[in-house]
């Protein structure tokens, strides 16, 4: 096959995949272009590529799976080939076709390729005709399945011969279930796929799932970058993957990883492809199913072995042969990866869309994000909620634990809700370190998991994060790295006020809530120095100091004790205390004008001009000229000795003249806003 120039590559995909992808071809110098529907229009895989074109909107068969479309963008922006990633049209036989025959290079395998795995009943029966193991199944029609319903080897499971992601997939422990299983599969199967064919295969108790990941070329070459596990899954979705496969034994381990190589030579597979096995408790394994493209697992892999799977899969495209023989492939210690989602563990896994208002990443060594965001942003209910991929790489599988777990807990995604917590009870919890697991895993162990992330947050003492939270609002100019406009903001303002209120929220996922839950603590301010602070709450004194300053991170000492915390303040003027990996929502309730009217002060010319309580900065203007305002509204907000002031209306009337604009300096003589009646 001669080698072929590439020179742009449209990316018919969205979020992490389409984000990783173009990172690739920008390393490649390859010119990338991005596809978008218009609910996508500023997400980041539109802003990183070279150049956007919009998809428009409508449903997904509109957009991302409309293939004429798509094929027409790229040709119109000049484009040599289109990378499916995952998903969407990765595995479409006729997708892959229309592009060849637009003569455009489709990176992925051929369309006999994709329709002899895309159609499990067929792969299966390959798999047969090559001496490859698979389970003992039944296929047929609903009739025939039922007619030896008695003989069957129980518990079984029924699945869609078009089938993927655990739909249309169901565990019969018996005769009695049968019948109602094999209506509901079909329906499902014709609803998901368009495609009602089943069919019935022995299932596998307490099964690990374990899946080596392929290359080919076009020159007949086949290796493996070794196994990945993929046990720990909910709702057949696969939730936390690692490689090397912490249960097979090294003879297994070349046996699967052979076994999947001569299916692909067989079949004269070419590109990138997942062979997946079913392995039982003796680690006999069978043939399950391939995915004909690039796995969301694939970055595991790579950590493992230091091979780009989309920059080889770019070269197979061209005709070129592999970048690696078998024997190069050097596999160096233990990667895990955690899928990381906006949904709700407590209520069954539900996606949970909506805004993000804070994104932040862990920074530290043996960790790798890819991620559809970089910064706040809106979760939509249009896609699956998968957020980002967090990848962590050890020496070994206790490292790489280690490192998954301090990584989670700096991880923060202000949202509705994350599986990060639960992510974390998987982490830490033991049968999942002894390596005690299967597929049912998560099913078996969720009232567990959930309590455990219960626990994780009724342990952490509320006042250390009161005390935490204080040590932050004295010091975040210090922390922040800002300058001291004037010297009432250095002595500050626990000065003039000594007892503290501080309220926090019980609202794990950061909504603010202003109902009875919330719990209010008194606080006696004892010293305050740079970057220190001590106080007295419940009768008990808590010192905090700085113990490094990380930026977005900052490392702190509480009572002897070594913290990471992070401090942000929300969209309504309250603060998010990040510890532990958990958020809490924290409010003082001590401002100035809620002890002291400062709007009707011997500053005050009038009932209609307003002055600040004292010298400071406005961060804040809600106002503009003209605007009809009524008693207690917001005109601007005044930081001054470290507190933020609301500057309310004391009457209704027209703003007749705004004074100020953000960021400026004042004093107790500058007039802010002046009404008129």
């Amino acid at each position: 096959m001669p080698s072929k120039k590439i020179h742009k590559i449209l990316v018919a995909n969205r979020g992490e995949i389409a984000v990783r992808i173009i990172s690739t071809l920008k390393k490649l110098s390859i010119n990338s272009v991005a596809v978008y529907a218009d609910n996508d229009a500023d997400s980041l895989h539109c802003r990183i590529a070279d150049e956007a074109r919009p998809l428009g909107s409508g449903s997904l068969k509109d957009t991302y799976l409309n293939i004429q479309k798509i094929i027409d963008l790229a040709l119109d922006a000049g484009a040599d080939a289109i990378h499916p990633g995952y998903g969407f049209l990765s595995e479409n036989a006729d997708f892959a076709e229309a592009c060849e025959a637009n003569n455009l290079i489709f990176i992925g395998p051929d369309a006999d390729s994709m329709r002899l795995m895309g159609d499990k009943i067929r792969a299966r029966q390959f798999a047969i005709e090559n001496d490859i193991p698979v389970v003992w199944g039944l296929v047929g029609s609903l009739e025939e399945i039922e007619a030896q319903a008695a003989a069957l080897p129980y518990p079984v499971l029924i699945k869609a011969s078009a089938g993927g992601g655990g739909k249309g997939m169901h565990i019969v422990d018996d005769t009695s279930q049968l019948h109602l299983s094999l209506e509901q599969a079909v329906r499902e199967a014709e609803r998901y796929f368009g495609n009602g064919q089943i069919f019935v295969e022995q299932y596998i108790r307490n099964p690990r799932h374990i899946e080596v990941q392929i290359l080919a070329d076009h020159h007949g070459n086949v290796i493996h970058l070794y196994e990945r596990e993929c046990s720990v899954q909910r709702r057949y979705q696969k939730v936390i993957e690692e490689s090397p496969s912490p249960t097979l034994t090294e003879e297994k381990r070349k046996a699967i990883c052979e076994t999947a190589v001569n299916l692909c030579k067989k079949m004269n597979y070419n590109n990138a492809g997942t062979v997946e096995f079913i392995v039982d408790e003796n680690q006999n394994f069978y043939f399950l199913e391939m995915n004909t493209r690039i796995q969301v697992e694939h970055p595991v892999t790579e950590q493992r072995t230091g091979i780009d799977i989309v920059e080889e899969q770019i070269r197979i495209a061209r005709g070129k042969v592999m970048g690696y023989t078998q024997d190069s492939v050097m596999a160096n210690g233990h990667a895990i990866e955690c899928r990381i989602y906006a949904e709700d563990p407590e209520n069954n896994f539900m996606p949970a869309p909506g805004d993000i208002t804070l994104y932040h990443e862990p920074k530290m060594r043996g960790v790798r994000i890819d991620s559809s965001i970089d910064r706040p942003t809106t979760i939509s209910d249009s896609y699956d909620p998968m957020i980002s991929k967090l990848i962590c790489h050890g020496k070994d599988r206790e490292s790489a634990i280690e490192i998954t777990r301090n990584a989670l807990k700096d991880y923060i995604v202000q949202t509705k809700k994350t599986n990060i917590p639960y992510l974390q009870s998987i982490i830490d919890n033991d049968d999942f370190i002894e390596n005690k697991i299967d597929t049912s895993y998560c099913e078996k162990h969720q009232d567990e998991l959930i309590d455990s992330m219960i626990k994780m947050r009724d342990e952490i003492k509320k006042e250390d994060v009161v005390a935490l939270f204080l040590f932050y609002d004295f010091n975040k100019k210090y922390l922040e790295n800002k300058t001291i406009d004037n010297i009432w903001e250095d002595i500050g303002y626990w000065r003039y006020n000594m007892n503290i209120d501080v309220e926090i929220g019980r609202d794990a996922a950061c909504h603010v809530r202003t109902d009875a839950a919330n719990v209010v603590f008194h606080v006696q301010i004892d010293r305050i120095r740079r970057k220190s602070l001590s106080c007295t709450i419940n009768g008990q004194t808590y010192e905090v100091m700085l113990s490094q300053n990380g930026g977005d991170i900052n490392k702190v000492i509480i009572n002897g004790m070594t913290e990471s915390i992070f401090v942000s303040e929300t969209n309504d003027n309250n603060y998010c205390v990040h510890l532990k990996g958990l958020d809490f929502i924290c409010r003082r309730n001590d401002e100035l004008n809620d002890t002291k009217d400062y709007s009707n002060t011997e500053n005050k010319n009038s009932d209609l001009e307003y002055h600040s309580p004292m010298p400071g900065k406005v961060i804040k203007v809600n106002v503009k000229e003209g605007d009809e305002v009524k008693v207690d509204d917001v005109l601007c907000v005044v930081e001054a000795m470290k507190m933020e002031n609301n500057i309310k209306a004391m009457t209704s009337g027209k703003v007749a003249k705004v004074f100020v604009k953000e960021n400026d300096k004042v004093d107790v003589k500058t007039i802010l806003i002046e009404l008129a009646l």
